[in-house]
């Protein structure tokens, strides 16, 4: 800390004495330098209660002999009054620019991190600061809700002071970008991303969160990351109803879509002739989708879809005409299924491929 208590004190007993002498209130420049000494007390780690405490000593201790009536007495004490105010006025600007200096290191901080921007060295120091060591392996988790979060959103703190309160010091980030609520946690602690996910879930009324697979290193964060980003997206073109959705369990997705043409070739070879059937590709598209999330079980799929087991068979026997393909031979199943993936994930027929 540096200075003692009473150098925040400097000029007040002689304040108390002139007040007490004149009756007058305290001016503009003595107000300025309570709230200068304030500021300077905060910056230097001292605390506003053991503060208010000296300046109330202090007032005891220099209480002018001048205010033995009433009088004087209450403007003394209106001066007392005045000073401590304008103290604690100072301290608190102190605190608050204290506290957007360090959101404004942390959001930069975030940025840096997550865009693999700044020096590695240098990042892995500052990571320190916020509870991480890159060193280990990291996963992160995003959840996405209807509307855009910051830091300072009553959502966030929700879920940050739930995560503290079972967690405690579990070197555990949370974070927002772009609108989204990030967790970032070592890569051996899932129960601390599915906890994330649950509250997540709960403090905006059914969000969906995406977890990547852990990586080590600053670039590791990174790539987590960004395949959390691209399990969102992935689960909307999908369609998926989970509120959680694991970049481990979708790897094939992006294996699916990796060479884009040839997987647009497939949809359109295989699936193309249903835009002959009444009503265009899409009733049909979906069948087969409920049919294969089914297992296969024609009473399951005909649930699923509000139908008849004998109108869910003649959409299936109407997909075998236009096709050539027949969903119920397992040879001809996986083309049809995997053609039926590709689809979603090209978002056809509503887009031209």
């Amino acid at each position: 800390m540096g200075e003692p208590q009473d150098a925040y004190l400097a000029g007040y007993a002689e304040i108390l004495a002139q007040v007490a002498g004149t009756g007058r209130r305290l001016n503009r420049d003595e107000l300025e330098e309570r709230r200068h000494l304030g500021e300077r007390a905060a910056e230097r780690g001292h605390t506003l209660r053991s503060l208010v405490r000296g300046h109330l000593d202090a007032t005891r201790a220099h209480w002018p002999a001048e205010a033995g009536d009433a009088g004087t007495a209450d403007s003394v004490l209106a001066a007392v009054g005045q000073a401590v105010d304008a103290f604690a006025e100072g301290y608190e600007r102190a605190q608050r620019h204290a506290v957007r200096q360090e959101e404004a290191a942390r959001r930069e901080f975030i940025d840096d991190l997550l865009y693999g921007r700044s020096d590695l060295g240098r990042l892995a120091e500052r990571a320190e600061r916020f509870g991480l060591v890159l060193s280990r392996a990291h996963a992160v988790a995003v959840a996405q809700g209807p509307e855009a979060y910051d830091d300072t959103s009553p959502v966030t703190r929700r879920v940050e002071t739930a995560l503290i309160s079972r967690f405690g010091d579990r070197r555990i980030l949370i974070a927002t970008k772009n609108g989204q609520l990030i967790c970032i946690a070592p890569g051996d602690q899932d129960d601390v991303l599915a906890y994330f996910a649950k509250q997540a879930y709960a403090a905006t009324e059914g969000s969906r969160v995406a977890v990547g697979r852990p990586q080590t290193g600053a670039g590791g964060v990174v790539h987590s990351y960004e395949e959390a980003l691209s399990t969102l997206e992935l689960a909307d073109r999908l369609e998926l109803d989970e509120p959680v959705v694991r970049a481990a369990d979708l790897l094939v997705y992006p294996v699916l879509t990796r060479d884009r043409q040839a997987m647009a070739d497939l949809v359109l070879s295989v699936l193309g002739p249903l835009r002959d059937a009444r009503g265009g590709a899409e009733p049909l598209l979906r069948t087969l989708e409920s049919y294969f999330d089914a297992g296969c079980t024609a009473a399951e799929a005909a649930r699923r879809l509000a139908l008849s087991v004998r109108a869910l068979t003649y959409r299936l026997e109407r997909i075998h005409h236009l096709t050539g393909a027949n969903p119920a031979d397992p040879v001809h199943r996986y083309t049809l299924q995997t053609a039926v993936i590709g689809a979603r994930l090209l978002g056809w027929p509503a887009q031209e491929i």
